[in-house]
């Protein structure tokens, strides 16, 4: 019995060592797709790792794998699509992807926009369907906001051209203050300066006044702007933006700067300025108009893509001494107005030194303003102390003509030095530049302004005027293309006259300038 037991035992041993050598055998043939294997589960674990710290735009969604799996090409449907268009002569045209079922599709369903379809109606008409998608033009682009007095605020900004055409869009103001129960409120005025200049956008200026003073405890407060569309463009909506248009920290309100006498005499606020500009023409302008204007001046540039490097260094000298405030508004480019929105950077800078200028003065970088005799600006302005505005003479000069005395030395020469042929071609209407009483304006043009308080004067033309060098501003060359010594011409019928009356100023301007920056800019370029 007992041999019996110990021959099962030797063969049930045996049997176990040979399926352990049975194991061992299936793994070391099968070692190789065995790598493989834990190969494969090693990258799909840290693909799995890795997609958890993926931007959420980047990341994917359970239902997009099983959409990309489970679609063949012919079923898929564009996320991005949000109609598909079948054969017209169906009764319904339009199909929504987001509710479309493809039977060999499983796409995961998320809350969208409902869209119209064209339906059949009982009487036999099929009553079409629109579905607006994205929008046209902006209902406002805010630019900024100023404050005016202890109750009165401007705002300005672009809006579309056809919403205010076509359309009555209202404003509402609110003045949010923490110290407040409840909200001043007011209605917008609005003012369009740009006569209806504009091209998809027009420029609007909001007039914000309360019937009471607002955050002039200090506390400071904030205004906010509702812009209703009022069914313009879309009869089926009333759309209402909210803008905060202006935050004012606690203390910043300091109502003396409304009454204290206005820091600079005069203050020039230039348009926008664009193309190309020649550094030589923008070096004489500056330094023939703090000349004119005097040490209590200062001029206000808007860079909308002329400020070049060699531009700049021309401005730089002025910048140092204070004269000269340099903005960047080549943003404004996104939106379309009229001449890179000169409408809107002529109001916002007349709200932004409303109160730090005696006179402000619109006028272009290609025009000279002159006060002829023995006059002096001053004598003249104080002469016209009576109106809030008054209009400027124009001096057409040839950008061509030059004089014969001045063969083989034009470039040595400035620009309003040797351009002296005036056009008096008669029957035109010249425009004119001006000048305002800024605390007395409410909204602004390019010529002159229509929103004011106070008389307007166009008799000025034996007191102040300008010459006007057109084209030459845009030009990196000599400007000089035909030498005469004539006393009058005629060329392309028009007919000129010598006028060398801004060409006995130049000597007293260079002068000027050597004085005041020394030989900086004696290099320039054309």
């Amino acid at each position: 019995m007992v041999k019996d037991l110990r021959e099962k035992e030797r063969e049930s041993s045996g049997n176990k060592g040979g399926g352990e050598k049975f194991f061992v055998s299936l793994i070391w043939n099968c070692a190789v797709e065995l790598k493989f294997l834990l190969v494969a589960l090693l990258l799909i674990c840290s693909l799995a790792t890795l997609l958890q710290f993926l931007p959420a735009h980047l990341s994917l969604s359970a239902s997009s794998v099983r959409l990309c799996l489970s679609a063949t090409p012919t079923t898929r449907v564009s996320a991005a699509t949000p109609t598909t268009r079948v054969s017209a002569a169906t009764p319904t045209t339009r199909v929504s992807a987001a509710t479309s079922t493809a039977t060999s599709t499983n796409i995961s369903s998320q809350p969208t926009p409902s869209v119209k379809v064209d339906q059949l109606q009982g009487n036999g008409v099929l009553k079409r369907a629109f579905n607006p998608y994205g929008v046209a033009a902006y209902n406002f682009v805010l630019m900024s906001a100023y404050r005016g007095g202890a109750n009165t605020f401007a705002v300005m900004g672009l809006a579309s051209k056809p919403l205010h055409i076509f359309g009555r869009p209202t404003y509402k103001c609110d003045y949010e203050s923490p110290h407040s129960i409840a909200n001043a409120t007011t209605s917008g005025v609005k003012i369009l300066p740009d006569w209806g200049y504009g091209r998809v956008y027009t420029v609007v200026v909001i007039n914000c006044s309360f019937p009471y003073p607002v955050g002039t405890d200090g506390s400071g407060g904030r205004l906010i702007l509702q812009a209703a569309t009022n069914g313009a463009g879309d009869r089926d909506f009333n759309l209402t933006d909210t803008i905060e248009a202006l935050i004012e920290p606690p203390g910043s309100v300091n109502l003396l700067h409304f009454i204290s006498p206005p820091k600079y005499e005069y203050l020039y606020c230039g348009s926008s300025l664009y193309g190309n500009l020649s550094p030589q023409r923008v070096r004489e302008w500056m330094a023939y108009h703090v000349r004119l204007f005097g040490k209590r001046s200062h001029f206000v540039i808007h860079d909308a893509g002329g400020i070049q490097p060699e531009v700049m260094e021309v401005l730089r000298p002025w910048m140092e001494l204070g004269y000269v405030s340099l903005h960047d508004i080549r943003e404004q480019e996104r939106f379309d107005g009229y001449y890179h929105n000169q409408f809107l950077i002529v109001n916002d800078c007349l709200h932004r030194y409303r109160f730090m200028a005696r006179w402000i003065f619109f006028f272009d970088v290609d025009e000279f303003i002159y006060v002829p005799g023995k006059s002096s600006l001053r004598s003249v302005m104080d002469s016209l102390k009576d109106f809030s505005q008054f209009t400027i003479e124009q001096m057409p000069m040839s950008s061509k003509l030059c004089l014969s005395e001045d063969a083989g030395k034009t470039s040595k020469k400035w620009g309003f030095e040797k351009l002296v042929y005036r056009d008096v071609k008669k029957g035109i209407r010249r425009d004119r530049k001006y000048a305002v009483q800024p605390r007395h304006v409410f909204a602004t043009g390019v010529h002159m302004s229509q929103n004011l308080q106070g008389k307007t004067t166009h008799r000025t033309e034996r007191r102040i005027k300008y010459f006007h060098y057109h084209g030459t501003i845009a030009e990196r060359r000599d400007p000089c293309r035909r030498l005469i010594n004539d006393t009058q011409t005629t060329v392309d019928g028009i007919p000129y006259v010598r006028d060398t009356t801004m060409r006995s100023v130049a000597p007293f301007v260079k002068r000027f300038e050597l004085k005041t920056i020394g030989h900086r800019l004696r290099s320039t370029r054309q």
